[in-house]
């Protein structure tokens, strides 16, 4: 039978895998929804990314800083470590990338549904919101990365 500690664990790679691969899958989606041009493909690629940043990301987002804590303190470590310290700042910069790449991805679908029901290309602000979408995914994903490498050596 697991104990709380491995069932804590347990749960916090669990949602750590969930935020990685759905965030991974999600982005690859968008990308090549993008790299067509085709207002329909984006917004219907687009909303499938926004349900699964609901159902997916976001419930792991709140999952790991409560397993986490609870990880440290079962396991007794100080607050203060280097290493810990360290993953908690990515984990905010991580965070503060992806509050606006969800808003983003919103407002790309929108805009994409709203050439489709006109008949219009897509405008100038859906590109602009592309652009900022794809810069802001970089430090996230990078973070994630060092995250996970801070988690296993904690250097």
């Amino acid at each position: 039978m697991p104990d709380a500690y491995h069932t804590l664990e347990f749960i916090h790679i669990l949602s750590a895998t969930l935020l990685f691969g759905t965030g991974l899958g999600t982005a690859f989606a968008m990308w090549r929804a993008h790299r067509t041009g085709d207002a329909r493909v984006i917004a219907a690629v687009a909303r499938g990314v926004v349900l699964a940043d609901w159902v997916f990301t976001t419930p792991a987002v709140l999952i790991q800083p409560a397993t986490g804590a609870l990880l440290v303190e079962l396991h007794g470590f100080p607050w203060t470590l280097p290493w810990l310290v360290a993953a908690l700042a990515i984990y905010v910069l991580v965070g503060a990338c992806w509050i606006p790449v969800v808003w983003l991805q919103m407002r790309m679908r929108d805009l994409a549904r709203q050439a489709v029901e006109s008949g219009r290309p897509l405008p100038p602000l859906y590109h602009r919101c592309y652009r900022w979408w794809f810069a802001l995914g970089w430090p996230a994903f990078a973070g994630v990365l060092a995250i996970f490498w801070l988690m296993i050596f904690k250097p």
